[in-house]
């Protein structure tokens, strides 16, 4: 169980962090700027939550949860070395339970003919600007696997994630009827 008592320690104070496995990094080291990034995800995820309700709320809510287990999984680098505890990762049925959640949630959409833009309904936008963090957060997942071990579950999940949240967005705004779609080359 996490117990903080004191939210400052200065350790930081000159730049390095201290990750899962008691290595100090640098703040901008590829390892903490891609696990930031998935914290910055789940505050995304948060804001978009501000207008969600019922089964999607539930969702993002289960979501918001695994990127903390995934945020430590990147944040205690694989060495083969014992930790001394069990370190939270990410697993394959994270991966088919979001699989499954796009399904079930694209039976109910028409297919796409265009490109969706960014917008719609206040929890469609956050979405999509969740999205977008994700999308990012994987590109840096994948520069840190060219450097680093990083699971391939971790990844995928990213993936699958980006498309959970672009198929939410399509859901918010009336099932898709709401997209706001790209017309190409509309304002010549």
């Amino acid at each position: 169980m996490v117990k903080l008592n004191k939210i400052y320690t200065r350790t930081g104070d000159k730049g390095d962090t201290m990750l899962g496995n008691g290595e100090r990094r640098s703040k901008d080291d590829l390892r903490v700027e891609t696990y930031g990034t998935v914290d910055e995800l789940n505050a995304t995820i948060g804001m978009a939550r501000l207008h969600a309700s019922g089964t999607m709320d539930a969702m993002l809510a289960m979501i918001q949860n695994e990127l903390f287990d995934l945020g430590a999984e990147l944040a205690t680098p694989q060495s083969g070395e014992p930790l001394g505890f069990e370190p939270l990762k990410v697993v394959d049925s994270q991966v088919d339970r979001l699989e499954a959640e796009i399904d079930r949630m694209n039976e109910k959409l028409e297919p796409l003919k265009s490109f969706v833009l960014p917008a719609g309904s206040p929890v469609a936008t956050h979405l999509h600007l969740a999205r977008t963090v994700a999308r990012r957060a994987e590109r840096l997942m994948v520069s840190l696997a060219r450097k680093e071990p990083v699971a391939d579950t971790a990844i995928r999940y990213m993936n699958r994630l980006s498309d959970h949240l672009f198929v939410c967005s399509r859901i918010a705004n009336d099932e898709g009827r709401g997209d706001v779609l790209w017309v190409p080359g509309g304002s010549r």
